[in-house]
């Protein structure tokens, strides 16, 4: 992996986190996917009429992707209602990086160095480490079955998405087009709740409008990537997003506790220097 498409990564990670930082709170969290949706349709058409449709090769993928996307937002909000977010997103975000790795080890004939492996389950781990006492009760063991169907969810669609644009001969387009098919998802989020829609904050629309732009570029970026580095490399490094999010808690909301939020990302810091070091 080249020093540039490194940084990228780590760049889109942050974006991912500010995303996350900026929707918190905003409200109906339902309304809030149809807009961040809407935030990756509008880019995606300027995309599409730039770009063009990717090689017919990737439309399996696209639809593909689509799918699953579809199945991860019904997924992630079924997660929420039935395990805490603590335990939920560390804990899915944690374990996508290996299923990720394992499965392109299948799919995509990605074979990793050893220290690469070593540097995947070290972020892993200090993502992991944010659920912490949180195990300890019925209800987190409740969202930690969630939280896994999630994780699987994520290594899904990365890996349809790492292998579907290299197949596309197309990366613009087929960017543009797995956002253009978000439009189902606005359309089933909003066909059935325009009151509601109409009845939330300019703010809070602008909020989830925003969220979506900086969703759409910090993915894109992502999938860039994976045209010219590992799929499981670059998920681990896109993964570090809850560790700037957990920063941010820290630093913005004042949230707690600062102990582990601070030692999880020392220990993701030294998985994303082993990954580094590890090359490919």
């Amino acid at each position: 992996m080249s020093v540039g498409i490194f940084l990228i990564v780590l760049f889109a990670a942050l974006l991912h986190a500010f995303w996350n930082a900026i929707v918190k709170g905003a409200g109906d969290r339902a309304l809030v996917f149809g807009l961040l949706a809407v935030g990756h349709v509008v880019p995606g058409l300027g995309l599409v009429l730039y770009y063009g449709a990717p090689d017919p090769a990737a439309i399996p993928f696209v639809i593909a992707s689509t799918v699953i996307h579809w199945a991860y937002y019904v997924l992630l909000n079924m997660a929420y209602r039935t395990g805490d977010l603590s335990v939920v997103y560390p804990v899915a975000r944690g374990l996508a990086p290996i299923l990720i790795a394992i499965g392109a080890l299948f799919w995509a004939d990605e074979h990793l160095p050893m220290m690469a492996w070593v540097g995947i389950l070290t972020v892993s781990g200090g993502i992991m480490m944010l659920a912490g006492q949180a195990f300890k009760s019925q209800i987190a063991r409740t969202g930690l079955i969630a939280a896994v169907g999630v994780a699987v969810v994520i290594a899904s669609y990365s890996i349809v998405d790492g292998i579907g644009i290299r197949v596309s001969g197309n990366p613009g387009g087929y960017i543009g087009w797995i956002f253009v098919a978000e439009i189902f998802v606005v359309l089933y989020v909003f066909g059935t709740r325009w009151t509601r829609l109409r009845a939330m904050s300019a703010r809070a629309i602008g909020i989830g409008l925003v969220g979506g732009l900086v969703s759409s570029a910090a993915y894109g970026l992502v999938l860039l990537a994976k045209t010219e580095a590992p799929l499981g490399i670059v998920s681990a490094l896109r993964e570090t997003s809850v560790i700037f999010a957990a920063l941010i808690g820290v630093l913005w909301f004042a949230e707690g506790p600062r102990r582990t939020r601070i030692i999880a990302a020392v220990i993701v810091a030294i998985g994303i220097g082993t990954i580094a070091s590890a090359g490919g």
